[in-house]
């Protein structure tokens, strides 16, 4: 990996864990923006019904509401964008719409406040009742840059009624960069300008603005920590251009260490794992519980190197989703800077080991949180507030699922004993 200190991605076989703060906040925007954490829980399955009351009105079918240990895999590779892999191997994929270029809890959040914005009314749980209640949310995304025609294609969902949209960052990197103009389409086929607020590429995350955005529902935000393996989900987005496009499947695996991208661009996820369908252009889409809330935004997807359409490597039934949670409070950091922050100790970490036996530190940086509590090169993590670390990557992927302020404790191997080091996360812009 690179020497960056900032998303840390590329060749090198270290990786940054962070270093001092060092970046001061943007300017503040005018307007009162959302409070965080906000109330948000997914209810249990029921238990026992209760006894029986008076009857109850007939209710309307299908309400809307009111408002990422990894398998051994032989050749595996990690990469950015959607062109194929050799045969044999399992490559993560970004699931933008690039064309011909690689690229790789109910609760809303609005500018005067968390906005209430009910699930599905009487809990409906038909894919048909969550389509209803998530489309008229949903946006497919233009983002034309120079040297690419057609640019990216992606997916976003309306969080608030000011208009802001949420989608991932590799959707709209490059229009950003190159101040190419970006669109919105909603579910009638209108199309309006957008904008964008903020972006974290460390967490692949973005937040755009269009005033026309204002007059769509926002979506119903749910809660990831409540999901289950097994659980059904629904994916919505744009795959391949096609945009309305609503598939289902189950939840297939929680926290999965996902590690997406190339060069600046490498994002590290604790991702929802689904077998929902999801491919080119589903990215930045909603991942949708069955009350019909978001409980992730798809980002990437795992392909054995075929391809559809082309070059572009799709669908096989292992996607990721970034969870609400971790949406709700870059979304949030956002609105309030304009940027985002992400939790660093002042450490790089060995991420080409992939054995299981815990993160190797290979460098600790002076007068940095990791240094003051006492962490040393060749030391192992081998756990993380009692959780297992099987290695750099998981190591990152956990530590960026804290937020600043927090302190943590890493359980080290060195010289082999195991020593608990309580370090305080620290913070850097990304």
């Amino acid at each position: 990996m690179n020497d960056d200190d900032g998303a840390g991605s590329g060749t090198e076989e270290t990786q940054p864990l962070g270093a001092p703060l060092g970046a001061t906040l943007g300017p503040r925007p005018t307007w009162t923006p959302p409070s965080y954490p906000p109330s948000a829980t997914l209810p249990l399955p029921p238990g026992p019904p209760p006894p029986p009351g008076p009857p109850a009105p007939p209710e309307a079918a299908g309400g809307r509401p009111s408002g990422w240990m990894w398998p051994t895999i032989a050749a595996l590779a990690l990469v950015l964008g959607l062109v194929g892999g050799f045969a044999g191997s399992a490559i993560y994929h970004r699931t933008d719409g690039s064309s011909g270029q690689d690229a790789s809890s109910g609760s809303g959040l609005t500018a005067t406040g968390v906005q209430t914005v009910a699930p599905i009314k009487g809990g409906r749980t038909s894919v048909a009742a969550v389509a209803q209640a998530l489309l008229p949310s949903t946006v497919q995304i233009s983002a034309e840059y120079d040297g690419q025609e057609g640019g990216a294609t992606g997916s976003g969902f309306v969080i608030d009624e000011a208009g802001h949209i949420v989608t991932n960052n590799h959707v709209v990197e490059q229009a950003d960069e190159d101040d190419g103009p970006i669109e919105v389409v909603d579910q009638d086929g209108n199309r309006y300008d957008a904008t964008v607020v903020g972006r974290s590429p460390v967490y692949d995350l973005a937040v755009l603005y269009s005033a026309e955005a204002k007059q769509m529902e926002p979506a119903s935000l749910g809660a990831s920590k409540a999901l289950h393996v097994g659980d059904p989900v629904v994916a919505i987005g744009s795959p391949l251009g096609l945009s309305s496009t609503v598939t289902a499947g189950i939840v297939s695996a929680l926290e999965r260490p996902v590690t997406t991208g190339d060069g600046g661009a490498s994002s590290f996820i604790n991702a929802v794992q689904t077998d929902a369908a999801i491919n080119p252009g589903n990215s930045g889409g909603p991942l949708v519980n069955m009350l019909g809330q978001v409980i992730g935004v798809n980002s990437a997807i795992a392909t054995t190197g075929g391809t559809t359409g082309g070059d572009q490597a799709g669908n096989i039934g292992v996607g990721f989703a970034i969870p609400i949670e971790q949406v709700k409070v870059t979304a949030d950091q956002i609105l309030r800077t304009g940027e985002a922050r992400y939790p660093v100790i002042g450490a790089r970490v060995q991420t080409a080991k992939r054995d299981g036996s815990g993160a190797e530190i290979d460098e600790v940086i002076d007068d940095t949180p990791a240094d003051h509590a006492g962490l040393e090169e060749g030391d192992v993590v081998v756990a993380l507030n009692g959780q297992k670390v099987t290695d750099g990557i998981a190591l990152i992927v956990s530590i960026r699922s804290h937020q600043p302020g927090e302190t943590l404790t890493f359980t080290v191997l060195r010289d082999g004993d195991e020593k608990d080091l309580d370090i305080t996360l620290d913070s850097e812009v990304g």
